[in-house]
């Protein structure tokens, strides 16, 4: 059964006139030190989210929903060995100890040791050791373990799929071998999610979703799937218990019914709300907060064929779009143009690499070059929605109007987020477009890397294959010395910008609208975000 509460609207008239110049006067505010929902005290209440797409399969790494679903979610119910720190708003997020407390690398760059976290329970009230580490690598990696599936092992694939070897050293160490020398290993293991061997045994996999138990923040209450989740703080979290008493997550896929669900106090705090609502929304007392992170938004060019094969065509295109309106007068100041493909809020972005400023007439000198001074006629396809997608159908017809004035005529074609999804998993990539809008978090975890741009992923690359950014990407995964592998990371994608394989439209700044009684948020330069912090004030 579903517990629901009620939350108050934004209450104006209820608020000191000094908090409300506070909230309204900010717009889309800065989500580091001096973010209007920062700097007080307090704690209790039920914060109420209004999260854009469907709610995740609550089993640990199965998931699905996007990295929406793990923020929102996964992230809250359970933690692996180490996560993102996200207290602070300044600079990307490194990586801290979870339920490792710290790890060092043989000099094989295979071998790791962790030293798990004493004193730790699970939701159930059972401890946490190197026992439960062990259980849950078997069941993500282990064929013959009884509770192992393929779903587990597809999902944990794409983090701990390149763990060989693992074992108990003692109750406070475990060491975890990899295949090859992977630098990345620590950030993998914030997303290899750690559940309570107990509660798996007691209700078997295919139902431990109906009740799931893990060690993070907030511990489970009920559930309508894939639409609504209660949580409540647990009070013996490791980390001190959260502010907050409870959470509740509801799907609220559409964007008018997001804002009317905070205006009219069903919600208290809204993911990603329509731009065009802003200004009303900050007018009416809420309080918009936006911090930029490692988002690109960006269409796939199906580099092998067609004009879209002549690297001339690609950049010319990338000339002709007026990124500089989409984020300002479309999105806003929701979101920043991206003159590169690294997004700025990340540690491969160089400033002197933004390339792709607005030059129609550069645009046309260059299919001119590539013999379409005439121009010619393309396709894409376009999810109507989804985790991270921002606007896109009308940031599609935005740019579709910008390539028309160079001779690039567009047909729109339009499919769902799970679809497009499903079928670049499939390697279709285009769907039977010339291109396709994508929204990729890039460096949010670096095993996705070369999903992304890596010659041999099966998706997502459109084609695209450069011998030496497969090379800086094989030479930063196995690196673990953590600036010579930025550095790689950051010649790789200067020659993605270079190549053109997309176009490069706009990094997100992740905004979210919150009622004046939402309190204590901290924005990080991050798709994650730490609720931990958080109150609701009455």
């Amino acid at each position: 059964m579903t517990h629901r509460h009620s939350v108050h609207g934004l209450r104006l008239a209820a608020l000191p006139a000094a908090v409300l110049l506070a909230l309204t006067a900010t717009g889309c505010g800065s989500g580091g030190s001096d973010s209007p929902t920062s700097g007080d005290s307090g704690s209790g209440g039920t914060l109420v989210i209004g999260a854009t797409g469907t709610l995740p399969n609550t089993d640990t790494v199965i998931g699905g929903a996007g990295f929406e679903g793990k923020r929102l979610v996964s992230f809250q119910l359970y933690e692996g060995l180490t996560r993102y720190d996200l207290t602070q708003g300044d600079t990307p997020p490194e990586i801290t100890g979870a339920l490792a407390t710290s790890w060092e690398v043989a000099d094989d760059d295979t071998t790791w040791t962790f030293t798990l976290r004493e004193g730790v329970t699970f939701h159930d009230g059972t401890p946490f050791d190197a026992d439960a580490v062990i259980f849950n690598l078997d069941r993500y990696l282990d064929e013959d373990s009884e509770h192992y599936t393929d779903a587990l092992g597809a999902a944990a694939g794409e983090y701990a799929g390149g763990i060989a070897d693992y074992r108990k050293l003692d109750d406070t160490h475990v060491e975890l071998v990899t295949e090859s020398p992977n630098g990345h290993f620590p950030e993998d293991l914030a997303h290899v999610l750690i559940a309570s061997p107990t509660a798996i045994e007691a209700t078997g996999t295919e139902d431990f979703a109906q009740q799931p138990v893990g060690t993070g923040p907030f511990t489970f209450v009920s559930q309508r799937e894939g639409q609504e989740i209660e949580l409540a703080a647990n009070e013996e979290y490791w980390g001190g218990a959260p502010k907050l008493d409870r959470l509740v997550v509801r799907a609220i896929p559409d964007a008018a019914a997001r804002t009317a669900a905070l205006r009219s106090g069903d919600v208290n705090w809204i993911e990603y709300p329509n731009p065009d609502d802003i200004e009303s929304l900050t007018a009416e007392g809420a309080s918009v907060v936006t911090n930029s992170y490692d988002h690109l938004w960006y269409w796939i060019l199906d580099t092998s064929q067609g004009p879209w094969a002549d690297e001339r065509v690609r950049r010319a295109a990338n000339f002709a779009i007026d990124r500089e309106a989409i984020a300002e007068q479309l999105l806003h100041g929701t979101a920043d143009p991206a003159y590169q493909a690294a997004p700025r809020a990340t540690f491969a972005y160089d400033e002197s690499g933004d390339t792709y400023t607005y030059d129609p007439d550069r645009a046309r000198e260059l299919l001119a070059e590539a013999g379409y001074a005439d121009g010619f006629e393309t396709s894409v396809t376009v999810p109507t929605g989804g985790s991270g997608n921002l606007l896109p159908v009308p940031i599609t017809e935005a740019l579709q109007r910008d390539l028309a004035a160079v001779g690039i005529d567009v047909e729109i074609r339009t499919t769902d987020w799970s679809t497009l999804i499903g079928a670049e998993a499939e390697g279709e990539v285009a769907l039977g477009s010339d291109a396709i809008a994508q929204s990729t978090t890039l460096f949010q975890s670096e095993a996705l890397l070369p999903l992304f741009i890596g010659s041999d992923s099966p998706f997502w690359t459109g084609h695209y294959s450069n011998e030496r950014v497969d090379e800086l990407l094989a030479d930063a995964s196995a690196d673990t010395d953590t600036e010579r592998r930025r550095e790689s990371y950051r010649e790789a994608l200067s020659l993605v910008t270079a190549d053109a394989p997309w176009l490069f439209v706009v990094n997100d700044r992740n905004p979210r609208a919150l009622s004046p009684q939402v309190r204590g948020l901290v924005q990080p330069q991050s798709w994650f975000i730490d609720l931990t912090t958080v109150w609701v004030s009455s």
